[in-house]
């Protein structure tokens, strides 16, 4: 059996290549009628599942680039792309963080 990754996030939503917005799935689950390509409430179930898990994570105020890397497994270049502009002088609020790792959107 081949399994998959699938962006919980998709790319072209803004999603970022980090290990909680993968979800590995054999290629029926992924590509399937009931895959999250082809049926929103698959697509709806995994991002709310990613979200709840990013909400239990991400528990402080505020956060600097160096702790999202560590805590979410970000490579460098990629945090400073996705974050650098939403930096203030206390960090990056949490649900800005929450709203740009779901694409720019809360479920």
């Amino acid at each position: 059996m081949i399994i998959e990754r699938h962006h919980i996030i998709y790319r072209s939503q803004g999603g970022l290549d980090f290990e909680l917005n993968y979800k590995y799935l054999t290629s029926t689950e992924h590509r399937g009628n009931n895959g999250p390509h082809k049926c929103k409430e698959t697509d709806l179930k995994y991002k709310l599942e990613l979200q709840e898990k990013l909400e239990n994570l991400l528990t402080k105020e505020y956060y600097n680039i160096k702790e999202l890397i560590d805590l979410l497994g970000l490579k460098e270049v990629q945090a400073n792309r996705a974050f650098r502009k939403l930096l203030k002088a206390n960090g990056i609020d949490r649900e800005t963080v929450l709203r740009r790792l779901m694409g720019g959107r809360l479920y």
